[in-house]
C-alpha cells in the first residue's frame, strides 16, 4: 500500500500559527515533532509500505527543506519517497532546485501549495515549475479544495487546473485533498484530462463525498490515489471503514497502490 501525501514535519512546520485551526479540529498536539521511527510505525499500523513525504516552501519561509526531506528518506530505510518543492518567486532558482531534487536527491515529484503563496496555479510564477516537471518527467502535486490552515481557499479551486492541463498536456498533475467543496470540479477536470489525478489526503473514508466514491467505483478507478496527510491524520485513521465503500478487489488495489505506483513511477 502507498500513501501519496504525507509530510514528516520539522518544528518550523508544526509550530506555525496558521495551523491553529487544525489543532482546534483535531484536538491533538501538532507541535510534537515525530521521529522517523514514529512515522514508520504509523505506516506499519496501516499496512503502508511506502509514503511520499514532501518539502514545504512558501514566501520567505522554508518550513521543510528539500535537504531535510532527503535526510528523512535516507533514515527511513526505503519507506519514504521524497517530494520536492521550490521558491516560485525566483523562477530560475526554482528550476535549478527542481532539477537538483530529481537528479541529485532522487525525488519522484514536486509539490507547490497555491494557498501558501496566495496565488492560483494559473499564475505565471508556476509556469517555470511546470516546464521543469515536464522536462524532468515528474508529476506536479498541488492542493485542491479549501484550506484547513488559516489561509484563503479560493486559489485551490480545481477548475484552475483545467487551464494548466490544456497548456501543459505532457504534465502529470495530482490534486490532493479531493477538492472539497468543489469536488465536482475536481472530478470533471480529472475526467477531461488524461494526466490529471486526485488524491484523498486530509480526508477519512467516512468523509469522502458520495460523488467521489461513485467516481472511484466506476470511470475514475484509475484516477484516485490514497493519501492520509500525516501527521494531521494517520494512515490508519484515514483508512478506517474502507470496507464500507464496497470496492471490488481491482478498484481497491488501484486506489491503494497501483495508481500511485504508476503515476509516481515507483
Amino acid at each position: 500500500m502507498i500513501d501519496a501525501w504525507i509530510q514528516h514535519p520539522t518544528a518550523r512546520h508544526s509550530g506555525d500559527p496558521m495551523f491553529d485551526s487544525l489543532r482546534r479540529w483535531t484536538k491533538s498536539d501538532l507541535d510534537a515533532v515525530p521521529t522517523i521511527a514514529d512515522t514508520v510505525s504509523a505506516l506499519d499500523a496501516a499496512g503502508v509500505s511506502t509514503a511520499l513525504t514532501s518539502a514545504w516552501y512558501g514566501p520567505n519561509n522554508v518550513m521543510i527543506s528539500n535537504d531535510e526531506v532527503a535526510s528523512f528518506v535516507a533514515e527511513s530505510g526505503g519507506r519514504l519517497v521524497g517530494v520536492g518543492s521550490a521558491d516560485i518567486s525566483q523562477p530560475m532558482e526554482a528550476v535549478r532546485e527542481i532539477r537538483r531534487c530529481v537528479e541529485e536527491l532522487g525525488f519522484k515529484a514536486i509539490r507547490i501549495l497555491p494557498w501558501l503563496w496566495s496565488l492560483p496555479p494559473t499564475d505565471r510564477r508556476f509556469y517555470p515549475v511546470y516546464v521543469a516537471c515536464c522536462e524532468m518527467g515528474v508529476p506536479f502535486c498541488t492542493q485542491i479544495g479549501h484550506t484547513g490552515p488559516l489561509m484563503p481557499s479560493e486559489v485551490g479551486r480545481p477548475i484552475y487546473l483545467d487551464q494548466v492541463a490544456l497548456e501543459f498536456p505532457e504534465l502529470t498533475i495530482v490534486g490532493g485533498h479531493i477538492g472539497y467543496p468543489w469536488t465536482d470540479e475536481a472530478i470533471a477536470v480529472a475526467t477531461k484530462h488524461r494526466n490529471v489525478y486526485i488524491d484523498t489526503s486530509a480526508y477519512t473514508v467516512d468523509r469522502y463525498p458520495p460523488q467521489l466514491v461513485d467516481y472511484l467505483k466506476h470511470h475514475g478507478s484509475q484516477k484516485l490515489l490514497f493519501g492520509s496527510n500525516y501527521p494531521m491524520i494517520t494512515p490508519a485513521k484515514a483508512l478506517a471503514g474502507l470496507d464500507s465503500l464496497g470496492l471490488d478487489d481491482t478498484v481497491r488495489r488501484c486506489f491503494l497502490e497501483d495508481n500511485a505506483r504508476r503515476v509516481y513511477r515507483l
